[in-house]
């Protein structure tokens, strides 16, 4: 069995709603250098940073991070971590986790969590973590996105939408959830298989991900099986807008006291 992994972040720079994000101010740190203790923290044997742009690689430098500068023509930070891949020549069944360059507050248990399951999983290229959802406004959320499991924990679904959706109770009230029914939110940390990552860059976006906007539904659009395990510790929020950076100074507070 193979435990042994490494992580990749990708950093892009341009983000749409949070220009140059990598290099954000949360708390006296760069939202980069954030993301790179978290993964220092972990039990990988390698963390590389995978970024387009010439400003996060100086950055890299001057924290002591490991990173490549990737072609700027990626479309996701899936396709940036397949390039490091190649240019490092990883071994084809080495664990790879695709940690995103703006959760500092991933917490390292969850990541060596997520290598792990891949790494018990056999032959499954593909592994993710998820955390119950409690409060009906989560489950309702279209920025929350839900999966939906077997009862081995393979994915059957990922979505925007709420599912399952219970179709008797939600004909009466929608202000809370059922009883007896699990309710999933996916955490966005993927452990992969290197080889599988060339394959899924490979692939063009399918109808369900470009009509969810979810990557991870070209891997169960093409097939292949994705596992589901439920994290262990539940991340702190991830930082896609600039209220965002509050409520991640306040996990991080929280976390250090």
């Amino acid at each position: 069995m193979q435990n042994s992994f490494r992580v990749v972040i990708p950093a892009r720079y341009g983000a749409r709603r949070l220009p140059g994000k990598p290099l954000l101010d949360i708390g006296g740190k760069t939202l980069l250098a954030r993301v790179w203790e978290q993964a220092r923290a972990s039990a990988a044997t390698e963390v590389v940073v995978a970024t387009d742009d010439e400003r996060v690689l100086a950055h890299c430098r001057e924290i002591g991070a490991d990173a490549e500068l990737t072609a700027g023509a990626h479309q996701s930070g899936t396709e940036r971590i397949a390039e490091v891949v190649a240019t490092r020549g990883w071994a084809a069944d080495s664990i790879v986790v695709n940690l995103q360059g703006d959760e500092p507050c991933m917490p390292p248990e969850d990541i060596d969590q997520v290598a792990a399951a891949l790494a018990a999983a056999g032959d499954v290229p593909m592994a993710t973590l998820a955390t119950p959802i409690t409060e009906a406004a989560e489950l309702f959320d279209p920025h929350v996105v839900k999966v939906v499991t077997a009862a081995d924990g393979a994915a059957l679904y990922f979505s925007r939408a709420p599912v399952p959706w219970h179709r008797d109770e939600f004909l009466g009230t929608r202000a809370h959830l059922p009883r007896h029914t699990t309710f999933l939110r996916h955490i966005g940390l993927y452990a992969y298989r290197a080889a599988f990552l060339g394959r899924i860059v490979g692939w063009a976006p399918s109808p369900l991900e470009i009509a969810e906007s979810l990557e991870q539904l070209r891997v169960l659009w093409h097939g292949e099986r994705v596992q589901v395990v439920e994290a262990r510790t539940v991340p702190g929020p991830g930082v896609d807008t600039a209220d965002d950076v509050q409520a991640a100074l306040r996990w991080l507070g929280a976390a250090a006291g």
